[in-house]
């Protein structure tokens, strides 16, 4: 099957994603892995890799990529051991990575990922090669006066990212599109977080993408594959294997042949540059790690495992989509954390639908323009059921009902929406004698518009209701004050 913007060609994709798991601990050692620490500060003899040290698995770790893999439908390995995966690099204190080579923890998952053609939801299977458990490696700094690798004065290394657990999923080289590509990232952020064994946040790096792109003719064998390494977000990962795929062919069409090597996604420039000839198991050189003994994992331990897996993305979109929840929707509140949110609003008495709106849409919006973060914002499921209720009674338009929800985030959780509302002055008045003296207000002081509406120009009437609303400060029940309205219109008339 060719790829129609390849002018003949067949794009071929695999994926390896690296996620670093949310433990306590570093993979070896005692050392914390708290993000955004002070340089340098997270680090021991054993992550620094200092002669002597002995490395000891973190458990908590294990257990994560042991739920992981399942899943993701995978077999959990009966045996499994660690390797030296072997090559120099300034963040590597060691000059090795503890890894797993030829019997990883995880081998054979599979993941379902929808994706959008023709405006119709098509199912594509990617199958999963291996899940293996590995370290994370410090992190270099560029410095100088542009702030980039090329042309900064000075490099520094903060270790304090070293020896965080860290797992990488590989693909097998089943996708054909960009789009496939992006929705298995999302589907994959998805369940990591639904776990919570990761954050999954592209933007700090505790998920990162590798893209292996190759082009061929459709039939031939697979063509030679470029690696793109640390894609940081779904967006970028869709641009980058989009070039490289066109690259590629241009490079074929041309006469030459594809080098396989590693290349660095520039952002900015929406290109792919060359950083180095790619590596092959042999430059490795992968030994078992003599430090570290054989793990093994009973069939009994992976059932107990097995009972802990929550409900899974897929099945929850679907559990939403019943209620009538739209799958927009549903994606943005599964990315965002938000799926307990919603159900305690439900449990709490409101409709999905109407908890899912504020969601996706204010909730959301309120955490992406700032700082702030959803525990934060001290948000329940409680306090939206409130804030929905109180729209469907009519005590809050809906432009009130975005005032008191900001008054809900502003007091972090400590007042609910009855309670901002109240202090604030922001319940909608629906009481028929409190507005019919407004209208009688606004009747008698508007007679040219009361004559054009008992004229027939319906809708002249909006004009008399904006002045309601103006007189009462927003807070007349539009519904009901278009109603009154027309009915002492009809009263004066008569």
């Amino acid at each position: 099957m060719t790829t129609p913007w390849l002018d003949g060609y067949e794009l071929v994709v695999g994926l390896e994603v690296h996620v670093e798991l949310t433990t306590q601990t570093k993979m070896w050692c005692g050392c914390a892995t708290t993000f955004g620490d002070e340089p340098n500060t997270n680090v021991c003899p054993v992550c620094s890799g200092q002669p002597g040290a002995l490395p000891v698995p973190n458990r908590q770790a294990v257990h994560d990529a042991t739920l992981l893999g399942l899943a993701l439908g995978g077999s959990i390995s009966p045996r499994c051991r660690f390797h030296r995966k072997n090559y120099f690099y300034p963040d590597l204190a060691k000059n090795y990575q503890i890894s797993q080579y030829d019997v990883p923890l995880v081998l054979d998952g599979r993941l379902e990922v929808e994706v959008e053609r023709d405006g119709e939801l098509v199912t594509e299977v990617v199958g999963i090669e291996r899940l293996h458990m590995e370290e994370d490696t410090g992190k270099s700094l560029h410095l100088g006066a542009t702030g980039r690798l090329h042309g900064a004065d000075r490099s520094a290394i903060d270790y304090n990212r070293s020896g965080v657990p860290l797992l990488e999923i590989v693909s097998h080289p089943d996708i054909r599109d960009p789009e496939t590509a992006q929705a298995y990232l999302r589907e994959l952020q998805a369940i990591v977080r639904t776990l919570g064994v990761s954050d999954a946040r592209m933007e700090e790096g505790s998920m990162r993408c590798d893209a292996n792109v190759s082009v061929r003719r459709p039939g031939a064998e697979l063509g030679t594959r470029c690696e793109i390494k640390n894609l940081n977000s779904v967006r970028s990962l869709g641009r980058a294997i989009r070039f490289e795929a066109l690259r590629q062919v241009q490079v074929l069409e041309d006469g030459g042949a594809i080098v396989m090597e590693t290349r660095h996604w520039d952002e900015e420039a929406g290109v792919t540059r060359t950083l180095r000839r790619k590596e092959t198991v042999t430059d490795y050189r992968y030994f078992p790690d003599p430090d570290l003994v054989e793990m093994t994992t009973t069939p009994e331990a992976v059932e107990r495992v097995r009972a802990e897996l929550p409900e899974l993305p897929a099945v929850t979109r679907a559990r939403l989509a019943a209620t009538g929840v739209p799958r927009a929707q549903a994606a943005t509140i599964l990315a965002g954390g938000m799926l307990t949110l919603l159900d305690d609003a439900v449990a709490a008495g409101a409709a999905a639908p109407a908890v899912a709106n504020w969601l996706a849409g204010e909730v959301t919006g309120h955490v992406s323009a700032g700082d702030a973060t959803l525990e934060g914002t001290g948000l329940t499921g409680a306090h939206l059921a409130e804030l929905v209720a109180m729209v469907d009674e009519g005590a809050l338009s809906s432009t009130m009902a975005k005032q008191v929800l900001a008054g809900v985030f502003e007091s972090a959780g400590t007042k609910g929406p009855r309670a901002v509302a109240a202090e604030g002055g922001l319940e909608q008045i629906g009481d028929d004698a409190a507005l019919g003296a407004v209208i009688d207000e606004v009747v008698a002081a508007n007679a040219d518009t009361v004559a054009a509406v008992r004229g027939g120009n319906e809708k002249a009437i909006g004009a008399l209701v904006g002045q309601v609303m103006r007189a009462t400060q927003g807070r007349a029940d539009p519904k009901r004050t278009n109603e009154l309205l027309q009915r002492a219109i009809a009263a004066a008339d008569g």
